[in-house]
């Protein structure tokens, strides 16, 4: 039998990266660290275990393919739409700056032509490191998750201009401006009519393949959607990434787009995985220790210069300091489609031998810097936070305009994603006046434009709360998907406002306690809540009393969950009770002008004494009296509430009808 080297190869490489990522999760590392450094010991420039490298790196692209893809199964082209900003405005700014910046940097050590190559190469970031990453945090969708996006999104579509560039800047290169224009032209054209497909062709074409009820076409389906579209952009010039991501989107449109993101799920964190190795495999450990300062100053460089033109370019968005700062250094590592550009380079010219390795050195490494950076991010911007800085520094963060006239004790929201807003629109409905403040200007000026009473301003920042006219106000609650600035919202307010009500949205249980020593008096984690609907749900399944599931869900709630840690729900004694409350039946009886109960005493309709059935409570007017007492007269338009087994209900509900019970047998 012939042997099979890229199979052999890739056992090797998935059994030794499985062995080298536990370790790294051992040391509490992020696993995509654990995977380039699986890349680097088993590569051609490590132990050289791994031969059919090429073979390797085809598997990769398909993991940066489902990467992007189920990114854009997560958006839609309303949610890209409102994106547009952060694409041309802060993309646009992080991609000159850094071109500005980094190429007079790179003259000290080369020509022009390369050292403007070099800045181009150095503006690009990892669209997969960056995203797999908000992806794992859960901060795709916050306002400066949203920043990286865009900023990643523009990098994509500046993919053709730089290829272009590149055979521009090549001494040899061609005069004509034809083939430029063709090129760029036609990627447009492919761009727009994958927009169109999205909107009209592929939800129609999923629904046909869906009526064919065959699971495994309809997930044949989705990834040729995904590679087609893919290879599609890819002909035409422009990145496989952009045209997954696209791809993702079209299917987004259509009401199947959840499930093929749990389709393509476990497929997309195998072959991802491989991208991460692939790109520790460039890695020359012999050229890093032969030049050890240049490398590792020319590091330093790139991130400090990434970080600061990312920074700047979320703060040219309107967003303040600290999500700047999280925005900015999830950006700041080189992209891996500048090893595209840089080995183009190298066949025209542009680059030599030598500055290509220093490339790759720096890139590579900056790609195991980026979950440190992220790190580093979260505890400067919690510093920045805490310090008093100017104004014009921090992010502007008291509100340019007015806050809109509230007559008091009323109730300030801090952040108008879902949370915020289906709590507005309660208090709205039921007339409890409210402010709201979010660090989103789109989201800000639609919201104004509705006529909410929303202020642009960062809550983190006590000027911004006194702007809200929190000494007025009853509760302030803190509806962010940010725990730093969560904790900070209700520190602030604690100390400056000790008569305010907060309460705290957070996600995970673990957060509660210390929201709570903050000064939150009511935290609502994410998690909590949603356990609290499930075992609410399986109790009612049981025909457990809704007194009793409520009672639960009040002892949960009062003991901190300790219940979680120490259950104590008697569960022999709740499935007993559920055994014995089986044959009991509860219903309902709404009177009319001709129902023989109306205008009739309980005592006179006696439904004890004449069917069994006892009345649980009466419901008139909307307001609900439990236990009635049998002096009350029944009227038009009550509901009775009554209990008994399905006989006696049977028996109580004609008596109430007809003033008879139902023949017997």
């Amino acid at each position: 039998m012939a042997e099979l080297p890229f199979l052999r190869d890739l056992v090797v490489l998935l059994l030794l990266s499985l062995g080298i990522v536990l370790v790294f999760q051992r040391l509490r590392q992020p696993s995509i660290v654990g995977f380039l450094a699986a890349g680097v010991v088993l590569g051609p420039h490590g132990l050289s275990l791994v031969r059919e490298v090429r073979q390797v790196e085809l598997l990769a692209e398909v993991g940066v393919i489902l990467l992007l893809f189920t990114l854009g199964l997560e958006f839609s082209l309303t949610a890209l739409a409102a994106l547009r900003r952060q694409v041309l405005v802060g993309g646009g700014v992080q991609a000159l700056a850094t071109l500005a910046l980094a190429a007079p940097l790179a003259l000290t050590v080369a020509g022009w032509r390369a050292a403007l190559l070099m800045g181009g190469l150095v503006a690009l970031s990892s669209t997969a490191i960056a995203l797999k990453l908000l992806l794992d945090r859960g901060d795709v969708d916050t306002p400066h998750g949203r920043a990286a996006v865009g900023i990643l999104l523009l990098q994509d579509l500046l993919v053709i201009p730089m290829m272009l560039g590149v055979v521009l800047l090549a001494e040899r290169a061609p005069a004509a401006p034809g083939p430029t224009a063709w090129t760029l032209a036609t990627g447009l054209v492919v761009v727009a009519a994958i927009l169109a497909a999205a909107r009209w062709l592929i939800p129609r074409f999923l629904a046909a393949v869906v009526r064919t009820r065959r699971r495994e076409l309809f997930v044949l389906t989705v990834v040729l959607i995904c590679l087609g579209t893919a290879w599609a952009t890819n002909r035409v010039g422009l990145s496989l990434a952009l045209g997954a991501f696209l791809a993702g989107v079209a299917v987004s449109e259509s009401e199947y787009g959840a499930q093929a993101l749990a389709d393509v799920l476990p497929l997309r964190d195998t072959f991802s995985s491989l991208f991460f190795i692939s790109i520790g495999m460039l890695l020359d450990l012999g050229f890093v220790v032969r030049r050890p300062l240049l490398v590792a100053g020319a590091v330093l460089v790139v991130l400090a210069l990434k970080a600061l033109t990312g920074v700047g370019a979320v703060r040219v968005l309107g967003l303040p300091l600290r999500p700047a700062v999280l925005g900015g250094f999830a950006v700041a590592q080189v992209g891996e489609f500048s090893f595209v550009l840089a080995r183009a380079g190298v066949d025209l010219g542009v680059l030599d031998a030598d500055l290509y390795q220093v490339f790759v050195a720096v890139a590579v490494t900056s790609m195991f810097a980026t979950p440190f950076m992220v790190g580093l991010a979260e505890r400067l911007g919690d510093r920045l936070d805490a310090a008093r800085l100017p104004g014009w520094l921090a992010g502007a963060a008291l509100p340019a305009e007015p806050a809109p006239q509230v007559p008091g004790d009323h109730v300030v929201i801090a952040g108008y994603g879902l949370n915020g807003r289906n709590l507005a629109r309660v208090l709205r409905e039921v007339e409890i006046p409210y402010l709201i403040a979010d660090t989103n200007p789109e989201l800000v000026w639609a919201a104004r434009a509705r006529g909410e009473p929303i202020v642009f301003g960062d809550a983190t920042r006590p000027e911004v709360l006194e702007h809200l006219r929190l000494e007025r106000a009853r509760a302030l609650v803190v509806a962010i998907s940010d725990p730093p600035s969560t904790r900070r919202i209700v520190s602030v307010a604690r100390a400056g406002w000790p008569h305010l009500t907060i309460v705290a949205r957070t996600r995970y249980l673990s957060e509660v306690e210390q929201l709570h020593r903050l000064g939150a008096h009511e935290v609502v984690p994410e998690e909590f809540e949603t356990s609290i609907e499930i075992f609410a749900k399986v109790l009612a399944t049981y025909d457990v009393p809704r007194a009793l599931i409520v009672q639960k869900i009040e002892q949960v709630r009062r003991e901190h969950y300790a219940v979680w840690r120490d259950p104590d729900l008697a569960p022999h004694r709740l499935g007993r009770l559920g055994s014995l409350l089986a044959g009991l039946d509860v219903d309902t009886y709404r009177v009319t002008e001709s129902s023989y109960a109306c205008g009739r005493s309980l005592a006179e309709l006696d439904l004890r004494r004449a069917a069994g059935a006892s009345t649980l409570g009466l419901v008139r007017d909307g307001a609900t009296l439990a236990s009635p007492g049998v002096e009350i007269t029944v009227r038009a338009g009550d509901t009775l509430v009554l209990l008994g087994t399905n006989v006696q209900v049977e028996r109580a509900l004609a008596i109430l009808d007809t003033g008879a019970p139902p023949p017997a047998g």
